[in-house]
């Protein structure tokens, strides 16, 4: 696929802040305004477009360690299974090994009853009759027998339960270690988000609202711009019918350009209908909270929308970004269809789902809702990357 990122001009971008008032309500997260809190009054104060820039900036990384937070806790509830089942497994085997034991012991125990252990004169001199002798004789080969195979799966049963056991507790560090990953994650999300809060409130009313005037125009910027995709989309779909109507193949008709040398085939029937189910359910939960973390169904954060929305299709995506830009077909940002999952930045951290006219449904930053916007709400050079699942 062509790339779409451009070089980024510092701080004009703003991840995860798309109106005038979740503007104001977002911005007060930056570190960097705490340091003029103590300023003299000499001091130089940041610029609105730094401050924005740092805002934008915390936010991606809280984005970020959200996204690990989220492999970091699936990983810890993989892992918890496969403790139990190995503790499970052990607790199965110790039993069967007790088991074992005992026979054994049953076994220690007949001999000494039946003499076994005697030497074969005293054995003699103490048998009544050579018919005692010739039965006892009998009755010691098939148990000796019988013994060795307790003994042999007694020695088995052992090994495999010791062996089970340090799986067990190489688990159970592994767990351990997940743990931390996950608490480690969960701080980080929480520390960039505290420092998100804390900016804002030391904006002034004027800054408020020249800020609003600046994400005003990015938001002019990017409907533009998705009103310009859906146009070329629309010619080249006409391109296509007016090649089938004439018999000719759809790659010469349709268009110039990368999207025409790409060769990336229509979604079919099949995808249509499962991606109209995932926007449907896209669509029913618009309004509803980002919380990081989240997987429905009160709230959501970005890669738990696109998740649930598939799987209500019917489709299983796994539960990061990470992992969802590897579940599918990558297209042309210019052949996204609806359904399609658009991935952002070159750390994949962000994702929505395509809906058709350069516009998406996503759960963008916390403290904002889940909503339809344009794909190029941060930008064309924030796209990453379009994928096709199912």
């Amino acid at each position: 696929m062509a790339s779409h990122r451009k070089s980024r001009t510092p701080g004009t971008r703003v991840a995860g802040i798309r109106t005038p008032a979740l503007a104001t309500a977002a911005l007060t997260s930056v570190a960097l305004l705490s340091q003029t809190a103590d300023a003299a009054p000499g001091e130089d104060r940041p610029s609105l477009e730094e401050v924005e820039k740092k805002v934008g900036d915390l936010y991606r990384q809280a984005e970020s360690a959200t996204e690990k937070y989220n492999a970091a806790k699936e990983q810890t509830t993989k892992q918890r299974k496969r403790v139990d089942t190995l503790l499970d497994d052990v607790a199965q085997r110790t039993q069967k090994l007790n088991e074992a034991r005992a026979e054994l012991g049953s076994y220690a125990a007949a001999q000494y009853r039946t003499g076994a252990g005697l030497p074969d004169t005293a054995t003699f001199l103490l048998a009544e009759t050579p018919q005692d002798i010739f039965d006892q004789r009998q009755v010691l080969d098939r148990m000796t027998g019988r013994q060795k195979a307790a003994v042999d799966d007694y020695v088995t049963r052992q090994t495999e339960t010791m062996k089970k056991r340090q799986e067990a507790t190489e688990s159970l560090r592994t767990l351990t270690e997940t743990q931390g990953d996950l608490r480690t994650a969960k701080a980080t999300v929480q520390k960039k988000l505290a420092d998100a809060r804390e900016l804002l409130s030391k904006l002034t009313a004027e800054e408020k609202a020249r800020l609003a005037a600046i994400e005003k125009r990015k938001q002019e910027e990017a409907a533009r711009k998705a009103a310009e995709l859906a146009r070329q989309q629309a010619e080249q779909e006409q391109a296509r019918e007016e090649a089938a109507q004439q018999g000719g193949g759809a790659s010469e008709g349709s268009g110039s350009g990368s999207t025409a040398s790409t060769g990336t085939p229509p979604a079919d029937s099949s995808y249509g209908t499962k991606a109209e189910k995932a926007l449907a359910f896209a669509r029913a939960q618009i309004g509803k909270p980002y919380v990081w973390g989240a997987t429905g169904p009160g709230s959501y954060d970005c890669s738990g929308l696109t998740q649930a929305a598939w799987k209500a299709a019917g489709v299983s995506l796994p539960r990061t970004t990470y992992d969802q830009v590897n579940a599918g077909t990558t297209v042309p940002v210019s052949q996204a269809q609806p359904g399609d999952l658009v991935f952002f930045y070159d750390d994949v951290t962000h994702v929505g789902i395509y809906v058709g006219n350069g516009m998406m449904i996503h759960a963008p930053k916390p403290g904002t809702y889940v909503r339809e916007e344009s794909i190029y709400y941060d930008g064309d050079s924030a796209i990453h990357s379009i994928v096709r699942p199912a």
